[in-house]
């Protein structure tokens, strides 16, 4: 009986180590060459040493990337990309037409502003 508990505690402990330590790590792993693998010039990058720069190239046979951070190119291993933000100009994109719809509001804005400022004055000469 004795050694049927410490078989079953071994058992135990090797299925808390895989569910709670292997299997969450695996899946980190999984997502983390998915990233790497949308990677594309002009994306952002953070490297695992804190760098930040711009992709200029990516070597898939070589499994580099090519950094550009301020005017100095800097090759790194693709596993040193720790976080990959979108390009500018997605982002610009999404950010123009909310701003034309603010700047469209701002203009009518004005337009109204000033129609009312002209009736004022008509209704003063008026009287």
């Amino acid at each position: 009986m004795g050694q049927m508990a410490s078989i079953l505690f071994i058992v135990v402990m090797f299925a808390f180590l895989y569910f709670f330590m292997i299997r969450p790590q695996r899946k980190q792993q999984q997502q983390h060459q998915q990233m790497l693998s949308k990677i594309k010039r002009g994306d952002k990058v953070t490297t695992i040493g804190r760098l930040h720069g711009v992709v200029d190239e990516v070597n898939e046979t070589e499994k580099t990337v090519t950094l550009d951070c301020d005017g100095i190119y800097l090759v790194f291993d693709l596993n040193a990309v720790a976080k990959i933000s979108p390009a500018e100009d997605a982002q610009a994109k999404t950010v123009a037409p909310e701003s034309g719809a603010a700047a469209e509001s701002a203009d009518t804005s004005e337009v109204e502003s000033a129609s009312s400022a002209a009736d004022d004055n008509a209704d003063s000469e008026a009287k």
